[in-house]
């Protein structure tokens, strides 16, 4: 690669992670050219992107991007090390989700997670995967709002159903009292 093939993978890069909530970092080394692809494909579907790149570039690319949007990726840097694959998202939990469930389809222990940054905050190795997995997307905590306002809602609904029954009844047996 080039020196100016670097530079530009630098300059992608940095705009990705600038614009980017939520990466992964993982490593997939190990794995076959099958499995690779397989792995790509589910990515893919998932609405994932899927990157390997050099950790050199990685690391002056989150260097550059932080001296933009001022997050503080310091913590990242430790990881990158080994062969290394990047993965980019819009929703925080879909590649800890497909990770998981990728290694319990394939019966295997990769790709391992290294490091993942989530709307400002660092998790760092694999055993956050569990962490990662359980955080809710925007979605789903507007799915639980929407529930959470619609209990009491459905209640209310119920009680003043139940109780237009019960003086209904209770005003048809007064009527039957006045006119014996």
């Amino acid at each position: 690669m080039t020196k100016a093939e670097k530079t530009l993978v630098i300059e992608e890069l940095a705009v990705k992670f600038e614009d980017s909530k939520y990466f992964y970092i993982t490593d997939c080394s190990e794995l076959n050219v099958e499995t690779i692809n397989k792995l790509r494909r589910t990515c893919f579907a998932q609405d994932i992107q899927l990157k390997v790149v050099k950790n050199t570039l990685i690391k002056k690319a989150l260097e550059k991007a932080s001296a933009k949007n001022e997050h503080n990726y310091e913590d990242i840097y430790g990881v990158l090390k080994g062969a290394s694959a990047l993965m980019f998202t819009e929703t925080g939990n879909a590649p800890a989700k497909l990770i998981k469930g990728f290694r319990k389809e394939e019966d295997k222990e990769k790709p391992l997670l290294k490091a993942a940054f989530i709307e400002s905050e660092v998790y760092v190795g694999d055993e956050e995967l569990d962490a990662l997995v359980n955080i809710k997307s925007k979605e789903e905590l507007i799915g639980d709002v929407v529930l959470l306002l619609e209990s009491p809602i459905k209640g209310l609904v119920g009680a003043l159903q139940s109780g237009g029954s019960t003086i209904s009844g209770l005003l048809k047996a007064l009527e039957d009292r006045g006119e014996e």
